[in-house]
């Protein structure tokens, strides 16, 4: 299927130059999550990223982040979207908001880094 949105279909081809030659497997994974339809893309609520994540970690989510919940320790979250609560929250408990290009400049071997779906 074809992407008509421009910046996703840049996005998935920044993923997919990182991911060659097997040196960053995870962005050649997020490359192929977002290939596929809308509606297949995860939404994720921060209680679930509370309770399955740890201190100082960072997560990669290939769809949105929504801000049910609360987020009692400091993440560093990458998603394709965020809700404004949700980056609001995100920030209120030290963590800090990307996009999935940021992401990628910061860690381009995908080095402790998790996609969380």
């Amino acid at each position: 299927m074809k992407k008509t949105d421009d910046n996703l279909r840049r996005l998935i081809i920044a993923l997919k130059r990182a991911g060659t030659k097997g040196e960053a497997p995870i962005w050649r994974d997020l490359s192929e999550r977002l290939t596929k339809p809308t509606r297949g893309r995860p939404v994720i609520n921060l209680s679930r990223l509370n309770r399955h994540t740890n201190k100082g970690e960072t997560i990669v989510v290939p769809g949105k982040v929504l801000s049910t919940g609360e987020l009692d320790h400091k993440l560093t979250i990458a998603a394709l979207t965020f809700s404004e609560k949700a980056r609001v929250k995100i920030t209120k408990a030290g963590g800090k908001t990307l996009s999935i290009e940021e992401i990628i400049k910061k860690h381009p071997k995908g080095t402790d880094v998790r996609v969380m779906v």
